[in-house]
């Protein structure tokens, strides 16, 4: 498995000396500064290339090119965003880099409401709380009918969560559910987000499908031309948010996206901790069923609580068996290897990470820390060291 890490681009605190000093052979990044629907230029994408060769890594996965809300509704300018995509997504080829990974999720992208949750040996991790998320929606934001999306008995803990909260509380918890984590294409005020919400009060999830492979069946014939694999990243956390559709979000929805246009140009990124989340998802299950169009893995942790919570816990303990996870990854690219596959080496990355050291005291992105990815790295470098001793010498 290819090493990679992520990185922001020039004003990433974390610089691409600090990810080749992890031991990264890859670099997964895009055009953040073009973030604005705007076509990427082959220039663009060239110039961003070089710099991480000259780091002495490759530019191994694209993440991502964003995908602008009209798409996802298909009114607007969604034609003209369509056709944007497509240059990109050309002109990346064309540089040569061999993924893609993008997402559909509409409105809120990756969503969690602490991002800096004391753990038990004093690191911070990212975290999502139902409770805190439910106070948010229905008592701050107000959306119409949001008591119709919870249970009463959370609807009244959430009540008693947001009377408690004082307004320092009340405005980092918005902060961090509206106003942007490091990747999204947008952030919100207020009174944004719920206008961007009722946009898609007509749209269902079977709309929602229906628009999703309609993109689909225009980008994977040019991914396919011009050399690339797609990489669908799955919804985080994998349920609705703000009573909104979310269709990547479960094994059956992987099926159909991957039905919908049978190519392998058309695959996803299995995230274990997106993935992982949701009570009826099993990842090494899923790793198996569809390895033949992995493309790209993001590899973290998490526990699950009853109401939805979860807390990103380190790599190697929480309810992903990530052994088993990696044994799959491994044995399908052993597969690959022995049927001449040319993306036989799948490109992973270490996914967030947990604040630790004095990287507490510094001003990075959340879930990409310097420290916590680096100690991450580390840990799944040795399981897959150990996968390949003990199941490398077995048939696949």
């Amino acid at each position: 498995m290819l090493e990679s890490w992520r990185w922001f681009g020039e004003s990433d605190p974390v610089t691409l000396s600090h990810a080749r000093q992890a031991g990264a052979q890859g670099i997964v990044t895009a055009l953040h500064h073009i973030y604005d629907g705007r076509a990427w230029s082959l220039e663009d994408v060239s110039e961003r290339k070089a710099a991480i060769e000259r780091a002495g890594m490759v530019w191994s996965v694209c993440e991502s090119i964003p995908v602008n809300s009209a798409i996802k509704l298909r009114n607007g300018q969604w034609r003209d965003y369509v056709d944007r995509w497509k240059v990109s997504l050309a002109n990346l080829g064309r540089a040569g880099i061999p993924v893609v990974c993008y997402n559909f999720m509409p409105v809120v992208d990756w969503t969690r409401t602490d991002l800096r949750y004391p753990t038990a040996t004093g690191g911070l991790a990212l975290r999502f709380d139902m409770a805190d998320f439910a106070a948010y929606d229905l008592f701050v934001l107000k959306r119409a009918r949001a008591e119709e999306s919870y249970r009463p008995d959370l609807v009244e803990t959430a009540r008693r969560r947001f009377e408690a909260l004082s307004e320092d509380a009340l405005l980092r918890l918005e902060t961090n559910i509206i106003a942007g984590l490091p990747g999204k294409e947008d952030t919100h005020t207020r009174e944004g987000i719920r206008t961007q919400i009722a946009s898609f009060d007509e749209i269902s999830s079977a709309d929602m499908r229906a628009n999703l492979i309609a993109f689909l069946k225009e980008v994977v014939p040019v991914a396919a031309e011009h050399g690339v694999r797609l990489a669908i990243h799955p919804d985080d956390p994998p349920f609705s948010l703000f009573g909104l559709p979310r269709v990547v979000s479960t094994a059956e929805d992987i099926s159909a996206i991957l039905e919908s246009v049978d190519h392998e140009a058309n695959g996803l990124t299995l995230c274990a901790g997106s993935y992982g989340s949701r009570p009826d998802n099993d990842l090494t299950q899923m790793a198996t069923r569809f390895a033949d169009r992995i493309h790209f893995v993001h590899l973290r942790n998490v526990r699950k609580e009853a109401d939805g919570s979860f807390i990103e816990s380190d790599h190697l303990d929480g309810d992903v068996d990530m052994v088993a996870l990696a044994t799959a990854l491994r044995r399908e690219e052993r597969r690959r290897e022995a049927a001449g596959r040319t993306d036989s080496v799948i490109p992973f990355r270490p996914d967030h990470g947990h604040l630790l050291i004095d990287d507490q005291a510094k001003t990075v992105n959340p879930g990409y820390s310097c420290i916590g990815r680096l100690k991450g790295l580390a840990e799944l470098r040795g399981v897959i060291a150990a996968v390949d001793a003990f199941d490398g010498a077995r048939p696949v």
